[in-house]
């Protein structure tokens, strides 16, 4: 595993902290908000590199305006997506986020290898899609 990352494979990100009496923690969802999914699926000789992007990121989300928290997840089965969960005050402190120069930044390497292997003819070495929800009930 890398660097802050359990042996279960999540990773709770440092930063605010969000948890009320008696929450069990999870996620930190223990407030209505708005929460991000990012489903990533890497070629295998990919995931060495995107588990280094993810452990050496600047978090530079930590200091985002309503960012409440965020986990990666790594799959159990080798060959399933990673997941990555953001949990936020309200869809438009998410929306800030993804037009930021600093979420720009914190994915500038990745965009990098994508651009790179697209010039070489190849696949990218990793798919995203995103999926956003709003927080029914904690």
């Amino acid at each position: 595993m890398i660097d802050g990352m359990s042996s279960s494979g999540v990773t709770p990100a440092p930063g605010p902290t969000h948890i009320a009496p008696g929450c069990c923690g999870l996620l930190q969802l223990c407030q209505p908000g708005f929460v991000a999914i990012n489903t990533i699926h890497c070629q295998p000789q990919y995931v060495d590199r995107f588990r280094d992007l993810f452990g050496s990121r600047a978090h530079a989300i930590d200091r985002i305006p309503g960012f409440l928290g965020m986990y990666v997840l790594e799959p159990k089965t080798e060959g399933e997506a990673y997941l990555v969960v953001s949990h936020w005050v309200n869809e438009a402190a998410f929306d800030s986020w993804t037009g930021s120069e600093e979420f720009l930044e914190g994915h500038r390497r990745a965009f990098e290898d994508m651009r790179l292997a697209k010039e070489r003819g190849e696949e990218p070495p990793m798919k995203s899609e995103f999926r956003t929800y709003s927080l029914l009930t904690t």
